[in-house]
């Protein structure tokens, strides 16, 4: 008698937390893409991301910040409320923004709650490892799915001394494998590495028995992840990692162009346009 066979996870009406541990025990590999708001977000859950994270990012791609450091609670609240609004089928995740969570467990706890209280976030990320192993463990005990962030982590970009990539070297990599252990142990439901050597993701991801999410990690990692914007080719480059799916920046600079155009020109309004009496 033929055994039941558990739906790949691109068949599935809503991807939840568990599903995430299932695609990668069938070897499958999962997708996510960054989302700050509610159109893009619908295109990005109609074309079968799995996931929407909802970063903050936002920062740097959408508010005009040189990086992340500067965002508050309350804009990922905003911006996690358009993307949830417009999901169907992907879990949202929200990133607790810096100096939102490092003080104690509690003070992560509590901005957690109101990522999904407020903006209705499916789950949240931190950055660190071992440190905010403690953190991590009262959220998820407290009901909350939680994602680790290993690697580069923007938040410490003054601290790490830029964009550079972690775990060179068999101290540093061992330290990384260290960490992302200590994450899965506290409860996390995936982590993402990000600008970590392929080699040393390859092994963190061999060593979990929760999926890895890839950026700028390498072809071992369970998923893979990009912002949208590196992915859309929405700026003048991208980040070596990102590969540019689309150059929809120079399409929309091209349409606004025409538009202006024709405004002046007088082409548009048209009489299809236009009401009448």
């Amino acid at each position: 008698m033929n055994q039941p066979t558990t739906p790949s996870v691109a068949d599935r009406k809503r991807v939840r937390v568990h599903h995430l541990t299932e695609a990668k025990a069938a070897g499958e590999k999962l997708t996510m893409l960054t989302a700050y708001d509610g159109p893009t977000a619908r295109i990005f859950d109609a074309a079968g991301v799995d996931m929407l994270l909802v970063g903050d990012s936002v920062g740097d791609n959408m508010l005009g910040h040189a990086n992340t450091i500067p965002v508050t609670v309350d804009e990922m609240i905003v911006a996690a409320r358009s993307v949830t609004r417009a999901a169907r089928r992907a879990l949202v995740l929200v990133d607790l923004p810096f100096g939102s969570y490092e003080a104690s467990p509690a003070q992560a706890h509590a901005t957690a709650v109101r990522l999904l209280k407020e903006g209705g976030a499916h789950a949240v990320k931190i950055e660190g490892g071992t440190r905010v192993a403690p953190h991590l463990r009262l959220m998820v005990e407290s009901g909350i799915p939680v994602f680790g962030h290993l690697g580069f982590t923007p938040q410490s970009e003054n601290t790490l001394g830029g964009h550079r990539v972690q775990g060179r070297g068999d101290d540093a990599a061992a330290r990384l494998l260290e960490d992302a252990l200590a994450l899965e142990e506290a409860g996390a439901c995936a982590v993402v590495l990000e600008m970590v050597p392929g080699p040393v993701a390859e092994r963190v991801s061999a060593a979990l028995t929760v999926p890895t999410i890839g950026i700028g990690a390498g072809t071992a990692c369970d998923g893979q992840v990009l912002v949208w914007t590196d992915m859309a080719g929405m700026g003048p480059w991208s980040p070596r990692f990102a590969r540019r799916f689309a150059e929809i920046g120079a399409a929309l600079e091209s349409a606004a162009s025409d538009y202006v155009t024709a405004v002046r020109s007088t082409e548009f309004p048209a009489p299809e346009h236009t009401f009448e009496t």
